[in-house]
């Protein structure tokens, strides 16, 4: 029996997942959570064998959850589900040692297939993701620019920044902006969440 941790923030998705995953034979949902919080906790108490999640959670997303669960239960395979195929979380996703990444619009069938694999220690790639990733430009950001949003991203607030870098807080603000019009981004959280998914940060 394969043993399976859900992760999902929207209620109805997340009770329509755990049906069509329950439908298997094979497959036990020993766990359903609504935050990327929660996700490593209940798996330490559940011990899943395959843990779906969401990429886009409350409180910690998907991808940075897998990494952690990575860390913590390396014997627990992880498959992202994803409502939008960006590159750069892609390759996030592959750099936090997932064994699955594949769109939320694949049929129920698909998804119980691809817990299988990655439970038997197979890989599980959405062939249009793929391609995505491959036609992806390059980072449009400075180095200076980047290092900006990474501390951004941290917590630090541009007189933080400033500080650190030993920059101005004008010339902190003039970075920041930049990078949201370079991104086309609404805000700078907005610039924070592209640049991470790219892989740029």
């Amino acid at each position: 029996m394969i043993r399976v941790l859900l992760a999902e923030d929207v209620r109805m998705l997340r009770e329509a997942l755990v049906g069509v995953l329950s439908l298997a034979d094979d497959i036990d949902v020993v766990g359903a959570v609504e935050t990327g919080d929660a996700i490593v906790p209940t798996a330490l108490q559940a011990r899943p064998d395959v843990a779906v999640l969401d990429i886009e959670l409350p409180g910690l997303d998907g991808i940075s959850a897998a990494a952690q669960l990575h860390q913590w239960l390396p014997e627990c395979k992880t498959l992202i589900l994803t409502g939008v195929g960006r590159p750069g979380a892609l390759r996030r996703a592959l750099s936090a040692k997932v064994a699955g990444f594949m769109g939320k619009d694949a049929a129920p069938d698909d998804l119980v297939e691809a817990v299988r694999t990655v439970a038997a220690g197979g890989k599980v790639l959405d062939p249009q993701l793929a391609f995505a990733a491959l036609d992806v430009t390059g980072n449009p950001l400075t180095e200076r620019e980047c290092e900006v949003l990474r501390l951004t991203a941290s917590g630090a607030d541009p007189t933080d920044v400033a500080a650190r870098l030993n920059l101005s807080y004008g010339t902190v603000r003039n970075y920041l902006a930049a990078a949201v019009t370079k991104l086309g981004a609404r805000n700078r959280v907005d610039a924070i969440r592209m640049a991470s998914e790219a892989g740029w940060l």
